[in-house]
This record gives structure tokens, sequence and C-alpha cells, in this order.
């Protein structure tokens, strides 16, 4: 079992350091000698990182508490550099939100989300509202409407629970900047029946 504020400090800021390249790699106009400088110190990071590796992907652990952990996951694993990340608020009501800002590693079309990122994080939020501790679930089906294009930058992202029909979970959001709504969804989400103990 792992220790999860010991991996926040250790692995969270690894990642935050190298969340921080990946935008300057994709930004700088540096010269070639720095370029070259640069390229050794991450070829060397890569080498001490490989010292030792857990084999395939980082998957689900419980920490101390046995509570379940996604580190590596794309969109809130605190080792996983790609992810925004993003940290999922409940309300009392049940439902969810996020505030996250969409760097220039998220680029699709010219200074704008790409739209795959955007149905990526919407499944994930949308997701939340179904998603209790204890009882998963998973996508069914995801729709979406791209109202207009998802500037870079800061957005909120929103989600609550239409209605619920078994082990269906139906579920709206969106997400917005500061002008309105960029793009609103829809999912279902099914909650697994597990076969009796």
């Amino acid at each position: 079992m792992t220790d999860h504020s010991e991996a926040e400090s250790d692995y969270g800021q690894l990642a935050e350091s190298v969340r921080r390249l990946i935008d300057v790699t994709i930004r700088t106009e540096a010269g070639a000698t720095s370029v070259a400088a640069a390229t050794a110190n991450v070829d060397y990071a890569v080498e001490r990182l490989s010292e030792v590796l857990m084999p395939g992907s980082f998957g689900v652990r419980p920490t101390v508490d046995g509570q379940p952990v996604a580190s590596g996951n794309v969109l809130i694993g605190i080792r996983n550099p790609v992810a925004p990340p993003l940290t999922v608020h409940r309300n009392a009501d049940g439902a969810v939100w996020t505030e996250v800002t969409l760097g220039a590693a998220y680029e699709g079309p010219p200074g704008h989300a790409h739209g795959g990122v955007c149905a990526m994080i919407l499944d994930h939020v949308l997701g939340a509202t179904a998603h209790q501790p204890g009882r998963p679930a998973y996508t069914g089906t995801l729709t979406l409407r791209y109202v207009r294009g998802t500037p870079l930058g800061p957005v909120r992202v929103e989600a609550r629970v239409d209605r619920i029909d078994g082990v269906k979970t139906f579920a709206k959001g969106r997400i917005a900047d500061n002008r309105g709504t960029t793009v609103e969804a829809e999912g279902v989400f099914i909650t697994p029946v597990r076969a009796p103990q």
C-alpha cells in the first residue's frame, strides 16, 4: 500500500515538472544549443527514472487508509503529467464540477482545445455523477454538441444526474468559459451488476 500524501509530494512534484516541460517543449523558440542541452538533460532524467519500473500501467491501488487511487489516470492521476489535472468537486445535491486551465498540450484548432480532449473531460466529469464509493459506473454512451470552439485557458466543467433507471444513470453536463457554454454533453453510465458472493 502507498501513502497517498507521500505519493503527492514525490511523484506529484515530478509530474508537475514534466507537465511544465511539455508546455515549454511546445512553446519554446530557444536556439539549437539550448535545445540540445535540454534534450541531454531529459534523456538523463529518463535513464534515472528507468532504473526501477513497475510492469504495465499503474492501475488502481489502495492507499494506507484503504481508499482506491488511480495515480496514472489520464485526467486525475497525480503521477500522470498528461493529466491537466482535474480535481472533481461534489455538491450536496450530487452535482459535480471542476475548474481547469487547458494549456498548449491540449490544442487542436489553433488557440482552442481539441474536441477529443473536451469529450474525454466531459466523459470523466459526467461519469463522476454516477460513480459512488464502492459502486463504479462505466460509460455506455456519450453524446456531445459542440456549441463553439473551447479556447485554451481556464474553463469550468459541470455535470448532474438527470435520472436513474435501474443500473443506468443518465447525466448531463457542459464545458464553459467566461463567455458561456462551449460543449454540451449527455451520457448514460452503467453500474455493473455484481455476481452474488
